[in-house]
């Protein structure tokens, strides 16, 4: 008995041994972090493959913020499991923390890992090194309508394009309408006949529609060549109408004639009124009746008067001056639609702002689009790409020489100066100094004579930043560039401003090629772009 209870408390603590088998470790890939910087933290559980791994529902890492978790992340190794969660944290605070204990739960058991101090280090700003200017007020920016215009435009022309296939459909019919009208009777008549010998009806409506058009034409033949009351006369009043005028000697049409329109007339009632449905060969068969009818009728109508062929002669001029103007009206119509169409669709192609300004004339639209000169200027020799060739300034000195097409003023102004205070032998693009390794003081003297430069212009709110570049051709180059307000002629205010100014530094002195236009301006960064992409330094033989 006591070897059973013996055995029983074994194996009870083997299982309390298993349950409590397992490690938590927490990893961080860096006890050192500069502030604001990410810090990647790992929470790893260690444990057999039958435990039962329980991660909390939430996590806190004060003092630091947590950016990302990961799900859980599970390794199959040789013996044992390995359950890894990520987390992404960040501190806004220079200092010395601990990354706080975190509890994990193996079988039930509370698991929890060792505090982790870290240090969060600020970031160096060399303010020495750094210069300091005032501040600048805010600046509005303009929302870009590019791309509303752009889908307007789009909308805009395919609703034109719905027009004119529509106007195109309407006024085809309403054109055929006109020149039915303008035909003389008889000439109508027979052409509608020949229009319906190409219908085929098949249903009752069908049918209803071929007879209404048929009767119509006799109808309206009779009342225009005939001059008799037809269109409002049913068909027994039409037929009596056609006896007296037999009978009277003024309309002598056969017997064999009349009958063949009652017939005709009859058939028509039937399929209009009582939805009689005939054959295909018998509506055809009184279309030809029909026909008959209106060639006899023709032959048997008295010759017009001289008094009625010119009122039809007039009728008939009238009716060419009004088809002549509405002619003139739908090609003005159709040229202007065309025109709008191909404007709108070269808005849609190119953009509504480039095609604007082609049309309007866009002064550096204009400079962009025309035939650019490549010239060379000063010692060393510098060729560039120009919209114009830039005109020498005169000037006493003999160190210094100015190049310059336009002014403050100008839609693009281009100012290329060579300033070689030392007289030195004519330097090669071996001899061009590092601007980056120029001397910090020379450098400052050029910013600061370019800002007196423009302040003594008039303008003010001047923004300028520095960086070092290398031209497409291999000229290194420090360009000083930022934004700044003018007071341009014309303007009531004061216009913002680009400006840039790419220095290529020599020992012996330095060339100075400096551009503004307008902030606004679509095209002004293009130009500029090219000028600079042009840039070359002749070498010296």
């Amino acid at each position: 008995m006591l070897k059973i209870k013996y055995f029983i408390v074994s194996l009870f603590a083997l299982g309390v041994v298993s349950a409590q088998t397992g490690s938590v470790e927490a990893i961080v890939d860096s006890t050192t972090v500069l502030l604001g910087s990410q810090l990647n933290y790992t929470l790893q559980v260690k444990t057999d493959s039958i435990a039962e791994v329980v991660f909390p529902e939430t996590f806190s890492f004060a003092p630091f913020e947590i950016l990302d978790i990961s799900p859980i992340d599970t390794i199959i190794e040789q013996s044992h499991y390995l359950y890894m969660r990520k987390f992404a944290l960040i501190q806004f605070d220079s200092g010395n923390y601990y990354l706080p204990q975190q509890q994990v739960l193996v079988n039930g058991f509370s698991k929890l890992t060792d505090p982790i101090a870290i240090r969060v280090n600020p970031v160096i700003v060399d303010t020495l090194k750094q210069n300091l200017y005032a501040i600048k007020p805010l600046q509005e920016v303009s929302k870009n309508y590019d791309k509303l215009i752009t889908q307007l435009l789009l909308g805009l022309l395919i609703g034109l394009v719905l027009v004119g296939i529509l106007y195109g459909y309407l006024f085809q019919k309403r054109r055929k309408e006109e020149r039915l009208k303008a035909l003389p009777p008889f000439d109508k008549a027979i052409e509608q006949l020949e229009e319906l010998a190409t219908a085929s009806p098949a249903l009752q409506e069908e049918f209803k529609d071929y007879y209404s058009r048929l009767t119509d034409v006799i109808r309206r033949y009779l009342e225009e060549d005939a001059k008799i009351d037809a269109l409002e006369s049913t068909s027994d009043q039409l037929l009596l109408k056609l006896e007296a005028l037999r009978e009277l000697g003024t309309l002598n049409l056969e017997k064999e004639t009349l009958k063949s329109l009652r017939t005709v007339l009859q058939n028509a009632d039937l399929v209009k009124f009582a939805k009689s449905l005939p054959e295909v060969r018998h509506a055809d068969a009184d279309r030809k009746a029909i026909k008959a009818i209106v060639i006899e009728t023709k032959e048997v109508l008295p010759e017009p008067t001289e008094e009625e062929l010119r009122q039809q002669a007039e009728y008939q001029e009238m009716l060419a001056k009004k088809a002549r103007k509405r002619q003139f009206i739908r090609l003005s119509l159709g040229v202007v639609l065309l025109l709008l169409m191909g404007l709108l669709s070269s808005m849609a192609i190119y953009g509504y702002y480039p095609v604007r300004d082609t049309l309007l004339g866009y002064p550096t639209k204009k400079l962009e689009n025309t035939q650019w000169i490549k010239s060379q200027y000063g010692t060393p020799p510098i060729e560039l790409e120009t919209p114009k060739v830039l005109i020498r300034i005169p000037s006493e000195s003999k160190t210094f020489t100015q190049f310059r097409e336009g002014s403050y003023d100008s839609s693009f102004y281009i100012d290329l100066s060579f300033d070689f205070p030392k007289e030195a032998p004519q330097q090669t693009t071996d001899s061009l100094a590092n601007p980056v390794q120029a001397n910090a003081e020379k450098a400052q003297a050029l910013v600061n004579s370019i800002i007196s430069n423009f302040e003594a212009a008039g303008a003010v709110n001047i923004l300028i930043k520095q960086e070092a570049v290398t031209a497409p051709s291999g000229v290194p180059l420090s360009k000083i560039y930022g934004t700044l307000d003018y007071p341009k002629k014309g303007s009531k205010t004061r216009v913002r401003c680009n400006f840039s100014a790419h220095l290529i530094t020599f020992e012996e002195g330095t060339i100075i090629l400096t551009m503004m236009y307008e902030k606004e301006d679509r095209y002004g960064t293009k130009i500029e772009q090219r000028i600079i992409n042009s840039l070359s330094l002749i070498e010296s033989l």
